[in-house]
């Protein structure tokens, strides 16, 4: 064995620039994989355990106390399939108007319960106490850490109802309930629903847990159900955010799959092709079969092994940040996002070295069928008479001679030359899918900003305590705002909770007023909203409440009610928000004041000198350019650029590693080459012909592939709907410089063994020879 080792050992040294082209697409592949398998897991594992710890609900129900009794809810526990219930609960809708705590004012459904404990949901308290006592309550803190103890005692005050201090913080994976009180508190809020709370034997789909609750529910009045939430709605919001980057996580680690697993075969049947001698003088010295090919494997799992270690260190470090990114602004509760399991990295140590030992088996197995004295006499130059047939014909053209040997030459190795091709195709893929990406997102990142004038954010007093309200009231705020130099249109926004009926969760509703220009490229389908009654979503509010246009909901606010229509979908928006007119904000809280104003400035206005006299028009406003930059945005494009430059570059070295072997080859023809005339300058041009056509096949076959990975993408991004003008990126120009990405990767690998065969003189190879 040491033998072996020692050979193997030799075989590393002297291939010095293919160990390392191995290990770099080794380490940009493993890297990428195991930051795919990374979100893949985040996405589901650490919602299902807390959300198994939590024993939470799998369909949390409400339903009409004026047509369903206390004792027939209690006998819905008993219906088969219902693996466990908790309830009946009392629920109300309770308005707290003014701002408080961390959210906006608006309506918190509060649910009435003795203890947090019980079989179905158990609450975790995290500070304070639970509420026993009138005038209690505990509020759900759904955000990662602690609150804090410094919130405990706020004031809630309800218009025409009691006062409620906050005397706890606590969190429910189900989110049954935005906040709880005793019983008694319940009873004294007067509740119109009631609230059950069901964990079912079959729950892993919709459907399952539909026909569940049909079950439950058996021989209830009719129309009792007044709404129901599935914890699948909540898995599908906590991982909205990160499956959106899945797809082009995963795409590119399939191709760095792809790309080394060609690299590593191309650089074996080249190691293997060239080195037949060396396999003769092994066998000669009593190297068996089975060992030769150990050496071929061995010199192969060197740098894939030191590529998978660095990768596995590069993708645990890259890890915190990117899922950071994916799971910021979502609800995480108590599911906590760590970083890459120690699993994941031990699965990508061993499996991505395997992966590398088998796709060199293949051609490492020729070694073993040759025989002593065939593979000494064998010689390094292709057999003879393969590919005559071309040079004859590209030479009876009217083609330079050096262009016309160049382009014969692939037919000689017709293996390796399709091996090199399948290199240059995956890299113009990759070439084509981040600059299709690219184009996307930055058309994405300019909605709202297709005049090029700048954005201007003013923010009217707000939450907090240092926050002073403004003196003028909103609409002497418009006029001055649209009277600044360089404003040319000025939109108003108020924010507050609202309750969507059948929902626990209340929904942050955001009404506009005045400038709508925003909307000319946000909507994806339908239109803006023009009177009261009119919303629109983006499309993770939408898909996770199985809404789409023309559906009707029924929002309720400060004890109004206002029957509303889906009328557009956006190109993004929160989960958990919709968009409506401030026509909708009058019948619900007509009293309610705008917190932020954009400003929309012309092409070329000073933005800074606009926010400066925004600050001397009242002390209550607060002036910021908005910055048009998105984390998630940067960490998509800077990825792909990233790998793709690193694919580039080992596409390039692929060319470079069979070049470099078809020049070593043929050095006696180009011996002769050179003694009867050519030019180094000729030679040059021979060997980068040779392959600049397979660069130019390779763009033509990967362009089309590159178009439809960018499209595979784009269309399974959840949490944005990119509309046709976004996706539609592909132009003349663009194409051409794509075709031309596969000839300057077959010209860049080339150009070194080019110049070095160039170098070479008649009497080095003779002498070789």
């Amino acid at each position: 064995m040491s033998a072996v080792w020692r050979a193997s050992r030799g075989a590393v040294k002297r291939r010095r620039l293919q160990t390392f082209v191995i290990g770099l697409v080794v380490l940009c592949s493993t890297t990428t994989v195991l930051l795919a398998l990374a979100l893949l897991t985040a996405a589901s594992s650490p919602f299902d355990k807390a959300y198994a710890e939590q024993r939470g609900a799998h369909t949390v129900a409400a339903f009409d106390t004026a047509k369903v009794s206390q004792e027939q809810l209690a006998r819905t526990v008993r219906q088969p399939g219902v693996e466990a219930a908790a309830g009946p609960f009392g629920q109300a809708v309770v308005d707290i108007p003014k701002d408080w705590l961390w959210m906006a004012g608006g309506t918190l459904t509060v649910v009435g319960r003795a203890d947090p404990a019980g079989p179905v949901d158990r609450i975790e308290l995290l500070e304070g106490h639970w509420a026993a006592a009138p005038g209690e309550i505990v509020v759900n803190w759904s955000v990662q850490g602690s609150p804090g103890t410094e919130l405990l005692g706020t004031k809630l005050k309800t218009p025409g109802g009691p006062t409620l201090t906050v005397v706890g913080f606590a969190n429910s994976m189900s989110k049954s309930a935005s906040a709880w009180v005793s019983p008694e508190q319940m009873a004294a809020l007067h509740p119109v629903s009631t609230q059950m709370l069901y964990r079912f034997t079959a729950s892993s789909t919709e459907a399952q847990l539909n026909a569940g609750l049909a079950r439950a529910t058996t021989g209830l009045p009719e129309d009792s159900l007044t709404g129901a939430q599935t914890y699948l709605t909540l898995k599908q919001a906590f991982s909205a955010l990160a499956d959106s980057y899945l797809p082009f996580m995963t795409l590119f680690g399939v191709l760095g799959l792809l790309v080394s697993t060609l690299i590593v075969g191309n650089v074996v049947s080249g190691a293997v092709v060239s080195g037949y001698r060396h396999i003769g003088v092994l066998k000669a010295l009593g190297f068996t079969p089975n060992q030769v090919v150990a050496v071929y494997l061995n010199m192969l799992s060197v740098p894939s092994v030191v590529g998978c270690v660095l990768g596995t260190l590069a993708g645990n470090a890259l890890a915190g940040p990117i899922l950071k990114v994916a799971f910021t602004g979502i609800d995480v509760g108590r599911a906590s996002i760590g970083g890459i399991s120690p699993w994941l990295s031990v699965a990508c140590l061993v499996g991505m070295p395997v992966l590398v030992l088998l796709a060199a088996l293949v051609p490492a197995l020729r070694a073993h069928r040759l025989s002593a004295a065939q593979a000494i006499s064998a010689g390094g130059a292709p057999r003879t008479g393969r590919g005559l047939r071309v040079q004859r014909m590209l030479g009876a053209t009217r083609l330079p001679r050096p262009v016309s040997l160049g382009l014969g030459q692939p037919f000689a190795r017709p293996g390796r030359t399709l091996l090199t091709l399948a290199a240059i195709v995956l890299g113009v893929t990759t070439v084509c899918l981040s600059t299709g990406l690219t184009s996307t997102l930055l058309a994405y990142g300019n909605v709202g900003r297709e005049d090029g004038g700048a954005r201007i954010r003013v923010t009217a007093g707000g939450p907090g305590k240092d926050r002073t309200p403004p003196l003028l009231g909103d609409v002497q705020i418009e006029e001055q705002l649209r009277s600044l130099p360089g404003a040319r249109g000025v939109r108003a926004r108020a924010l507050s909770q609202a309750n969507m009926t059948g929902q626990t969760q209340p929904v942050f509703a955001d009404f506009y007023r005045g400038d709508a220009s925003s909307y000319d490229h946000s909507i994806v389908e339908g239109r803006a909203p023009a009177v009261a009654g009119e919303i629109v979503a983006g499309p993770a509010f939408l898909t996770q409440r199985g809404l789409k246009i023309g559906d009707r909901i029924t929002l309720e606010l400060n004890g109004r009610k206002v029957t509303a229509t889906v009328v557009g979908r956006l190109v993004e928006g929160n989960a958990r928000a919709l968009e409506a007119t401030w026509d909708t904000l009058v019948r619900l809280a007509p009293d309610t004041r705008a917190i932020e104003y954009t400003v929309r400035l012309a092409p070329g206005a000073d933005a800074p000198s606009y926010a400066e006299a925004v600050a001397a028009l009242d002390p209550g406003l607060h002036a910021s350019v908005m910055d048009s930059a998105n984390a998630g945005t940067a960490t998509v494009i800077t990825f792909s650029t990233v790998f793709t430059v690193l694919l580039t570059i080992v596409a390039s070295l692929g060319v470079f590693n069979t070049v470099l072997l078809n020049t070593r080859e043929r050095r006696r023809d180009l011996g002769m080459l050179k003694s009867i005339g050519m030019t180094p300058r000729q030679v040059v041009v021979m060997t980068v012909t040779s392959v600049a056509g397979l660069g130019a096949i390779g763009g033509l076959l990967g362009i089309p592939l590159g178009i439809v990975a960018h499209r595979l993408v784009v269309d399974h991004v959840g949490v944005v709907d990119f509309p046709e003008r976004m996706k539609d990126v592909w132009h003349a120009p663009q194409l051409a410089a794509m075709l031309l990405a596969g000839v300057a990767i077959a010209v860049l690998g080339a150009l070194i063994p080019a110049r070095s065969a160039a170098r070479m003189t008649i009497a080095s190879v003779l002498h070789t020879e």
